[in-house]
């Protein structure tokens, strides 16, 4: 349920004209956008001004709201001034050097230009759209290249530290939930019997192979603006998480949400499975953008990429619930066990699926 917008939020992204006379932005109308499960988000539309992407940052997942503002503004400066060809949401102010609002409860508030006669989809409708989402993606990584990747705030520390959901693992094991455990006990063997995937991460971060790019940690599909008419591709959105990673994270990501039919609920089980065709399309448009500048590390475990984010899905799942169900929402009792399932099933079809069709060791 979406909350109620303080009228001095409203005021305060409306009113403000930088280096025009001030003037009234007309009948103004706010509609919600979106589910609102981490950030609640608005389209504000103004009868005299630009209408508005206006957005409440949760501070209950990001800590530091003007951390997230502070990357954003890092990016979109670097995009504009470099001339990268990369279009990002143009930052409103509301003062002279002023993009995020604090509203009287401690609200923090944020608004960028809307951009109209765009379109999201929550999936990948053929491996043609499939394609153009992991070359969107390549590109936004691409582009910061040549930025120093110390310049961006951690907002979320640990997000995609392998090892430490390991650990986080390890302890759940120790829970008192005696059924749990015991309904869990065959998917939890299956994981420890992979622990070498912790291995090879532990390689990446001790290794100067695997350099630390410009990640943007949340790559799937819902998170790019298509052109309403043509079906093209404008740009990728929702930077909140963007932080310094790895080669694996956004790639992984795209892999685990796009090269499978079923949904990480679905418990469909003969569905989730390995959809040859999206996964080389995913891996194809990714790296004919990125591949000139991957190291040979990266291109040798390119494959890995996959395999990392998805086991470690598996694991945030089952940790939650050996826990209680106290991160993920969920709508009965053992959903977050049908999660972890669904992504140790969604593992074992991409071991198989790249033994079989790379000839990949794992």
């Amino acid at each position: 349920m979406k909350q109620e917008i303080p009228p001095e939020v409203i005021e305060a992204f409306t009113s403000y004209s930088p280096d025009l006379p001030d003037h009234s932005a007309g009948d103004i109308s706010v509609e919600p956008i979106g589910d609102g499960l981490i950030n609640h988000s608005y389209k504000v539309n103004c009868e005299l001004k630009v209408d508005l992407f206006l957005q409440k940052i949760n501070k209950n997942v990001f800590a530091h709201p003007e951390d997230v503002q502070n990357n954003y503004i890092t990016l979109w400066e670097y995009a504009e001034f470099e001339f990268t060809g990369l279009r990002l949401p143009s930052p409103q102010y509301w003062g002279p050097n002023s993009t995020l609002y604090t509203d009287m409860n401690g609200g923090c508030w944020r608004a960028f230009e809307f951009i109209d006669d765009t379109v999201t989809t929550p999936v990948a409708k053929n491996p043609q759209q499939a394609k153009a989402t992991a070359k969107a993606f390549a590109k936004f990584t691409a582009v910061y290249e040549g930025m120093n990747t110390d310049l961006l705030k951690t907002v979320i520390p640990d997000f995609h530290n392998l090892s430490l959901r390991y650990q986080q693992f390890s302890t759940a094991l120790n829970t008192e939930l005696y059924e749990r455990m015991a309904i869990a006990l065959s998917l939890i063997n299956e994981l420890k019997a992979r622990e070498r995937y912790i291995h090879f991460y532990d390689l990446i971060i001790e290794s100067g192979e695997f350099p630390l790019r410009v990640m943007h940690h949340d790559a799937k599909i819902a998170n790019v603006l298509f052109d309403k008419k043509t079906g093209k591709v404008i740009c990728p959105v929702d930077y909140d998480t963007v932080m310094p990673g790895y080669f694996f994270s956004d790639l992984g990501d795209m892999i685990r949400s796009m090269a499978c039919g079923e949904n990480e609920n679905s418990t469909n089980e003969k569905g989730i499975s390995i959809r040859k065709e999206y996964y080389d399309a995913i891996l194809t448009g990714y790296m004919e953008i990125m591949g000139a500048s991957f190291t040979s590390s990266e291109k040798k475990y390119i494959h890995h990429a996959g395999l990392l984010i998805i086991y470690m899905q598996s694991l945030r799942f089952i940790i939650d619930y050996l826990n209680g169900d106290v991160y993920y929402k969920t709508t009965h009792t053992e959903q977050n066990f049908d999660r972890a399932r669904n992504q140790l099933l969604l593992l074992q079809s991409l071991e198989v699926f790249l033994q079989e069709t790379y000839n990949y060791k794992l």
